[in-house]
């Protein structure tokens, strides 16, 4: 059984401190392969730049999930989550950095936006930084949607079912099974580990 958010930040006291959140995703082809190519080649790269934020670096299994809005027929993505505890305050200028960060990233990738929620070789959401709030076009904290994805809650709930994301009054597991019980669509199923993605 894998461990959980607790188990591997120490203690449950560390539950209380400020972490730092982001969603990944993928459901077409990049310069690395299919959607789990990518995901698996992304993982070291990311990895450095989010444990200079704070530690330690909590990753999730992976998902597959049905696409949510955007065009008909995409196929299906790969999911997942990492949530980086213990972090230090956040600011605009540094979240600002980050986002350009993960953008820079999604470019190595080839990602293209040509559609609004359309198919992507790789997706970054910077979901929360502790408690700092952003209001503008290009960067929302807490991300506006976390709270109604099941694609981002599933990744998150497996790395730490009580985790309360920012803005939230429930837990991640709980807010879950609600939109799982209300969902016309098929829930995100975990998938097994996979070589470069053991978890």
């Amino acid at each position: 059984m894998r461990a959980s958010l607790a188990d591997q930040a120490g203690s449950a006291a560390d539950r209380h401190q400020p972490s730092l959140a982001i969603a990944l995703g993928a459901n077409l082809p990049s310069p690395a392969g299919p959607p789990l190519a990518t995901l698996v080649a992304l993982r070291p790269l990311l990895e450095p730049l989010l444990q200079r934020l704070g530690g330690p670096v909590c990753w999730s299994p992976l998902f597959r999930t049905a696409p949510v809005g955007g065009p008909a027929h995409q196929p299906d993505f790969l999911n997942a989550a990492v949530l980086v505890w213990q972090v230090a305050p956040g600011s605009d200028a540094a979240a600002r950095r980050l986002l350009a960060n993960l953008q820079g990233l999604e470019q190595r990738f080839a990602r293209e936006r040509r559609q609004h929620w359309g198919p992507r070789s790789l997706d970054l959401d910077l979901l929360w930084w502790g408690d700092l709030q952003a209001r503008a076009p290009e960067l929302e904290l807490p991300h506006p949607r976390l709270l109604e994805r099941s694609f981002v809650l599933a990744p998150l709930a497996a790395i730490e079912p009580a985790l309360v994301a920012p803005g939230a009054t429930a837990p991640v597991a709980a807010l879950l099974a609600q939109l799982e019980a209300a969902a016309a669509f098929p829930p995100p199923r975990q998938l097994a580990g996979q070589p470069g993605w053991p978890d």
